[in-house]
């Protein structure tokens, strides 16, 4: 690795789906970045170790380092991460599908190396939210991505009121995530919730060969039937 990239934090983006669109959704230049790593962050080691496999990683991945990120992790123990790096050494942050720290793990450990003039470097990627926004025909000047939208009905029926009401009143795109097997059950309550003008986007499947999106009124949305449970889907609202 040449001197410029020693001691450095790399954010790198892996495929939305199957890794046999690696070739198609990440530059050659991610693969040349990653190959030259050994130590990585990463959501879950063994999703991890099979995106390296698909890219021929040069290192052998019992030789590996990997320091997990997710919900059961110690916040104390992140800090300890860019232990390495302080001393020279480059770290790669592995997002579990798509791009690092929007709607993934990460953010903290980006804050941690900011706060230690660690230099960041993010890499180019698929990302659901950016892919689904594009695709959906609606305001990309004005936006907001909310997560996942709350389980219960009652809470969930007030904040698409709300979401709703910000599309009308300053013309933002409201952007939002679900647990796939709950999918058909979000998309019953935006229908019977949201005005009939109201637009609704769905982007199913982004990169794979079962990408599908689909841009209709809550009035059309009530007249076909199309079946999005466990299908990975991105839900966008608009005016």
């Amino acid at each position: 690795m040449d001197n410029y990239d020693f001691g450095k934090l790399y954010l790198l983006p892996t495929p939305l789906g199957s890794f046999d669109t690696n070739d198609r959704v990440l530059p050659i230049y991610n693969k040349e970045i990653i190959h030259k790593l050994d130590t990585f962050i990463v959501e879950q080691i063994r999703t991890a170790r099979r995106f390296l496999s698909s890219i021929d990683h040069p290192v052998k991945i019992d030789d590996m380092v990997f320091m997990e990120l997710n919900k059961h992790t110690d916040e104390s123990e992140v800090h300890s991460y860019l232990d390495c790096v302080n001393m020279g050494k480059s770290v790669g942050l592995l997002s579990e599908a798509g791009t690092p720290c929007i709607a993934d793990p990460g953010a903290l450990v980006v804050k941690i190396a900011h706060e230690n003039a660690i230099d960041v470097v993010p890499l180019v990627g698929p990302n659901s939210i950016i892919l689904s926004l594009m695709a959906s025909g609606f305001n990309g000047q004005n936006f907001a991505f909310h997560g996942y939208l709350p389980v219960d009905k009652s809470q969930l029926g007030r904040k698409l009121k709300e979401l709703e009401q910000a599309i009308y009143r300053g013309k933002q795109t409201q952007i939002f995530i679900e647990t796939p097997y709950r999918n058909n059950q979000l998309i019953t309550s935006i229908i019977n919730t949201c005005s009939p003008k109201t637009k609704l986007s769905v982007s199913t499947d982004l990169t794979l060969k079962t990408e599908k999106i689909h841009t209709y009124t809550i009035a059309e949305w009530k007249k076909i039937k199309l079946d999005f449970h466990k299908k990975p889907s991105v839900f966008l609202l608009y005016g």
